[in-house]
């Protein structure tokens, strides 16, 4: 059986990526959670993984780091169904999601993410608007291209959703309500998505211990 190491639900982003294409995909795993920012996470991440960074899938003897290189992974055992069929709209699912993987620096540093909770007063900077403003506009056109196919980003789930997730919390717990309404809907639909309310029950759990 697959295991994924995970970090806090309620704080690691990263973790929550690749655990939600595990959910979706309807795969067989147990997870592994080591406390962030504790001697105990350093004393434990360094059995999975050099980088000694979470999360770390193990296969067997596999040891895949990295939420997209966890999500590519799990995408070929899937045999490519992760990611849109369409080519064209694979690069472009691709592209969004390397985007959220490298970018809105600003956003991730003001508004760090949190499962649990609201926090409505911590206000951003204009770099930080501007990251807001972009993942709204990333949201309604992948609506408005593909909303006859289905209620994600490109109609069906797919690992650009999963990229996305942890942005939704953020701007669930600062306030952040997007503009267009596309975009507003979308965010509405990742809330009630089954496996990121699993999510969150857990994170108010460890909150809670």
């Amino acid at each position: 059986m697959l295991t994924l190491v995970i970090g806090n639900q309620n704080l690691s982003s990263w973790s929550l990526r690749p655990w939600l294409v595990l959910r979706h995909f309807d795969f067989e795993f147990r997870t592994v959670k080591l406390m962030l920012d504790t001697p105990a996470f350093h004393a434990e991440i360094a059995r999975y993984s050099a980088a000694r960074r979470v999360p770390v899938l193990l296969d067997d003897e596999l040891h895949v780091w990295d939420s997209l290189a966890i999500a590519e992974y799990l995408n070929e055992k899937v045999e490519g169904r992760a990611w849109p069929a369409d080519p064209a709209r694979r690069a472009h699912a691709r592209s969004i999601s390397a985007e959220m993987h490298s970018g809105f620096p600003t956003l991730r540093e003001h508004w760090s993410m949190r499962a649990v909770g609201t926090n409505p007063g911590v206000r951003l900077p204009p770099a930080g608007l501007a990251d807001v403003a972009r993942v709204e506009q990333i949201w309604s056109e992948c609506r408005a291209r593909h909303s006859a196919q289905g209620p994600w980003l490109f109609g069906d789930y797919s690992i650009a959703d999963a990229m996305y997730a942890p942005v939704v919390l953020r701007f669930r717990h600062y306030g952040a309500t997007p503009s267009a309404p596309a975009a507003a809907a979308y965010m509405e639909h990742v809330l009630q998505d089954r496996h990121l309310r699993d999510w969150i029950r857990e994170a108010e759990q460890e909150v809670a211990a």
